[in-house]
């Protein structure tokens, strides 16, 4: 059946057939609709996982970036999904990039963005994620608006975990996006040792005001040296995280290169993405010693790829633009196949 749905989309642009798809999946997720489409798509319960504290239904999540503001959450999560990640939110809401920002590489099962963290604010994502009646587990990623420096983007993630903290499962942190100008200068160094101390010592006060504690998990970039990746993981090892996910898009052009749209500015995800993520997984393993938990995400588009990024030392999933390319019996695979 989706083989249907996915010519209809595949005949718009890239971002309008991603803005339908979450209205049509908000839609649905109002109405007695959403239990019909469970049914229809018989996605089997899964296989309860604990990670960071939390126990999820599986360990098969929604990635951040299919579901921004937090719109279709009651959807999604009739897909079968035991988690689902929404955002990038900012403080202010914000356009994004100029249009067109998303490209399809579909020889490749590809997609380029150049997004922009385009967004409706994190008071408008607050308000979705209280309305929602899904019974997995929401995580909420957050970022700094354009507008704000580098050099002050501390206080943007400061305020955005200050309004999203007592709603949420986990919260991550990204600054690992390539379509923000500056923002992976955040990933290494003094700027990292600085933001996870901040961040670290608010969730302690956070934890003691609400009486509970929400992880925080740190998104990283795939287009990392030895060295950058061994720098990051003891970073990370030494502020505690609560878990790190492994990886955002890549800047690399290698593996789609001739491609139409491959020239594209942006971050690309996919398949092409998914040797690279799987590789940083199982080298971000290896350094942090199982101390950190890994969620994997990163051109999953088959059982056989989630089993590889489990093997590589992930402890639980997510994906996106597999699920563009495949669909809900993506998931439905990886639910009943991943343990």
């Amino acid at each position: 059946m989706y083989s249907f749905v996915k010519k209809g989309l595949f005949s718009l642009d890239a971002e309008r057939a991603h803005d339908f798809t979450v209205k049509t999946l908000g839609i649905i997720g109002k109405t007695p609709a959403k239990y019909v489409l469970q049914t229809a798509l018989c996605c089997p319960p899964g296989t309860e996982k604990v990670c960071m504290g939390i126990r999820f239904k599986n360990p098969i999540g929604l990635a951040a970036g299919a579901d921004k503001n937090g719109d279709a959450i009651d959807g999604f999560g009739a897909l079968g999904f035991g988690f689902i990640e929404v955002g990038t939110v900012t403080p202010l809401a914000q356009d994004g990039n100029p249009k067109p920002r998303q490209f399809r590489l579909q020889a490749a099962e590809g997609i380029i963005n150049r997004n922009g963290f385009n967004n409706f604010g994190v008071d408008y994502l607050v308000e979705n994620v209280k309305k929602a009646r899904y019974d997995g587990v929401i995580g909420i990623n957050i970022g700094k608006n354009t507008t704000t420096s580098v050099e002050n983007g501390k206080a943007d993630y400061i305020y955005c975990l200050n309004k999203v903290y007592n709603h949420a499962g986990y919260i991550t942190i990204n600054i690992s996006s390539p379509n923000s100008p500056g923002l992976r200068s955040l990933q290494y160094g003094e700027a990292l040792d600085d933001l996870l101390q901040a961040l670290k010592a608010r969730q302690t006060e956070l934890a003691d005001y609400y009486n509970k504690y929400v992880p925080i998990t740190v998104k990283i970039a795939p287009d990392q040296t030895e060295a950058e990746l061994v720098q990051i993981a003891d970073t990370l090892r030494r502020h505690k995280m609560d878990g790190v996910i492994a990886t955002n898009t890549t800047i690399s052009r290698d593996s789609v290169s001739g491609l139409p749209n491959a020239e594209q500015q942006g971050g690309l995800s996919g398949k092409p993405l998914q040797p690279l993520s799987t590789q940083i997984i199982r080298r971000l393993h290896q350094e942090l010693k199982g101390d950190i938990p890994i969620i994997g995400s990163g051109g999953i588009d088959s059982l056989t790829d989630g089993q590889c990024k489990i093997a590589a030392g992930a402890e639980l999933l997510q994906l996106y633009s597999g699920l563009i390319y495949h669909g809900p019996q993506l998931v439905k695979a990886l639910v009943a196949g991943i343990r």
